[in-house]
């Protein structure tokens, strides 16, 4: 009997195909602009320019409201039924509450930048830039598109889309350094590659909708929206929570050292998760690649062996890009740390371990949180990444007072292997369930 994930993994790869020529020229560029603003900075004004931004990018985080898992789910019913105004209202509906989520990101963090910042170990030029800075929010701000490329197939879009913000970062730290501008100049950078990486995205979701869809399509009301996607306020919110639990832990661990620590600690800490940022992209990339084909092979049926299967083979196709990455951070990762960011960074070796064993461990949260929320369940997504990302956040300030900057190593590595153990299990709990019920139905 033929398996049914098996064609759904074909063009998952072929989706990895398209992503992957911009990640990887994305994660090169990123290398040499970090390069370039750590040398030029040093690790205290480098940790600064990192504590600075991660604020931006952790605040639109909680705040912001993407609808991008809910365009590729419900998208996918109104094109299996030719139905493109249902389409047209659901991209309309999810821009207007992404609109409106990144609007009250942008002012929470230009109102509380200024108010915490001293305490996060921003220093004076960084708290004088505060209010401008906010708009970096908006480099978040861009799901209803990217869900609407997925939806089309545009992965070659999404693939060039990687490298607008390093492109633009490397131009504005060239010239930051090149003329002395210190950090001032690297944050202005750091703010227009933002912004252009936000613009970037709604002008290629604009030009394929105007490619693909009927005239008019931005024009209409909201009305009939919930009725034509069933749940779609619930499905989103529990989809929201997810990307917001899975990412928040390691946005705020950078600030949580920054206030415990000082800006120099933050510094070596983001040169050690940029280095390792190679392991965990292999899976990140699958996950979003993955996540329209599961959702097709779950419309179609495949509820039980077939999706965990297709999960099994994403998963081990990771691995085998992963491991031997591994193995090299571990054995050359002073060596590594040096040749990126100098001397002076040295001492990020240490946690750099650390991190890679815990990237390694979270190579399953990916493939894994998309088959769930493929499955409707994005719920137990959110339950695995509350349990270990909030749950556990306490225990970082402990371990930073106990091992300092190795102990941010340590809390990482104890929440990858939460994370990994309690995402498998919602996985096998959630097949079960759900084809046992389709059989109780049935009978």
């Amino acid at each position: 009997m033929p398996d049914p994930g098996a064609g759904t993994v074909r063009r998952i790869y072929g989706n990895l195909g398209k992503l992957l020529g911009g990640k990887a020229a994305a994660g090169i560029l990123s290398l040499i602009y970090m390069a370039v603003a750590a040398r030029a900075l040093g690790p205290r004004d480098y940790g600064v320019l990192v504590l600075v931004h991660g604020f931006a990018m952790t605040v639109g985080g909680i705040v912001e409201f993407p609808g991008w898992h809910a365009i590729v789910r419900y998208g996918a019913e109104a094109r299996a039924t030719g139905d493109a105004p249902r389409l047209a209202r659901l991209l309309r509906f999810a821009a207007v509450v992404e609109g409106a989520g990144g609007a009250c990101a942008v002012l929470v963090a230009a109102v509380l930048g200024p108010l915490l910042g001293a305490r996060l170990g921003w220093s004076p030029v960084a708290l004088a830039f505060a209010v401008p800075y906010s708009f970096a929010v908006l480099a978040s701000i861009r799901a209803t598109p990217a869900g609407f490329l997925q939806l089309t197939g545009r992965f070659d879009l999404l693939g060039l889309h990687n490298i607008v913000s390093p492109v633009i970062r490397l131009a504005g730290a060239v010239v930051a350094a090149l003329v002395g501008g210190g950090l001032h100049a690297f944050l202005i950078a750091w703010l227009v590659a933002a912004l252009a990486e936000w613009a970037a995205m709604w002008g290629f979701g604009l030009y394929v909708a105007r490619q693909t869809l009927e005239a008019g399509w931005s024009r209409g009301g909201l009305a009939g929206v919930r009725r034509e996607n069933r749940a779609i306020w619930r499905f989103m919110l529990a989809a929201n929570a997810d990307v917001t639990l899975g990412e928040l832990a390691g946005r705020l661990a950078p600030l949580v050292i920054g206030a415990v620590l000082g800006a120099a600690p933050a510094g070596l800490f983001a040169i050690a998760q940029r280095a390792t940022t190679v392991i965990a992209q292999p899976a990140q990339v699958l996950g979003q690649a993955a996540y329209a084909e599961l959702a097709r092979l779950v419309a179609a049926g495949g509820h039980g062996r077939a999706l965990r299967m297709a999960v099994a083979r994403c998963l081990g196709a990771a691995l085998v890009v992963a491991v031997p990455l591994v193995v090299g951070l571990i054995v050359f990762g002073r060596e590594l740390v040096v040749a990126m960011a100098g001397a002076a960074f040295a001492g990020a070796a240490g946690v750099l371990v650390w991190l890679a064993l815990a990237r390694a461990m979270l190579l399953v949260a990916p493939p894994v949180s998309a088959a769930l929320t493929a499955l409707g369940r994005p719920g137990l997504s959110v339950v695995s990444n509350l349990g270990a990302n909030l749950g556990l956040l306490p225990l970082l300030p402990l371990l930073l007072a106990q091992g300092g900057l190795a102990g941010a190593g340590w809390f990482a590595l104890a929440q990858a292997i939460v994370t990994a153990a309690l995402l498998i299990a919602c996985l096998l709990h959630a097949t079960r369930a759900t084809v046992s019920a389709r059989r109780t139905k049935a009978a």
